[in-house]
């Protein structure tokens, strides 16, 4: 799953020499902003098949944190 998210936010980026890990925090390591965070929410939407609410993208401070949120669904 963590491969998964890695190519997910190397794509979205545009940067495939992104390295991401379980601790990685989205909006300071990855510089990502809220726009961001809905764009990469809708993308992991797609690719695991889950639904993820406002409320739960809010929440999403680490990659551990989208991971957490997948294998609850």
């Amino acid at each position: 799953m963590l491969a998964k998210l890695t190519d997910i936010i190397r794509e979205y980026k545009g940067d495939n020499s992104i390295e991401v890990n379980e601790t990685t925090v989205i909006k300071e390591d990855l510089g990502m902003t809220s726009f961001d965070l809905i764009q990469l929410a809708c993308a992991v939407e797609d690719e695991f098949d889950v639904e993820i609410p406002d409320k739960a993208i809010k929440d999403f401070k680490t990659i551990s944190d989208v991971i957490s949120f997948i294998e609850e669904k």
